[in-house]
């Protein structure tokens, strides 16, 4: 996962204000809209309060004859991982000095 796939998110949870996020998704552009906000209510009324999203669907999972080879994919997780566990290491090394 890079930066990219959760930069709308970022911009929809707005963590400079907190009052002035804004939701994209609304009945007209489901399920285009993928950030939602729920009330309290609407969480509890649902069952066990899941919090499954099932109303979104990742375009990219839909066309499985044109899913990436497993070795393309178990490569692409090891280099996320380690990327991350680089990144980690260097905000160890920030915190130590």
């Amino acid at each position: 996962m890079r930066y990219e796939d959760l930069s709308d998110f970022v911009r929809c949870y707005n963590p400079q204000n907190r009052h002035q996020r804004k939701a994209t998704w609304d009945e007209n552009n489901m399920p285009e809209g993928r950030w939602r906000n729920y009330s309290y209510e609407e969480l509890t009324a649902r069952d066990k309060t899941s919090l499954d999203i099932f109303w979104l669907k990742d375009k990219s999972l839909t066309d499985l004859d044109n899913l990436p080879e497993p070795d393309e994919l178990a490569a692409e997780i090891i280099e996320n991982l380690e990327s991350g566990l680089a990144r980690f290491r260097e905000i160890v090394t920030a915190l130590e000095r």
